[in-house]
């Protein structure tokens, strides 16, 4: 399994997750820096957010 890719100890499926290591351009980063800074959350969880709102949207385009 690459480094960059590690499941949890976890073996509840509900609660298992997998790392990633995300490279953002600087001007993105910030983006994502101040929108966690307004929401007070951190930046994992506004990329997490972020991702599955895509993946959401995503299903519904390819079900049609």
């Amino acid at each position: 399994m690459p480094s960059s890719a590690r499941k949890s100890a976890s073996h509840d499926a509900s609660t298992a997750a997998t790392r990633a290591s995300v490279t953002f351009p600087t001007h993105l980063y910030h983006a994502l820096e101040e929108i966690a800074r307004l929401k007070k959350v951190s930046v994992a969880w506004v990329v997490r957010d972020a991702a599955e709102r895509y993946i959401a949207e995503q299903s519904l385009r390819h079900a049609k």
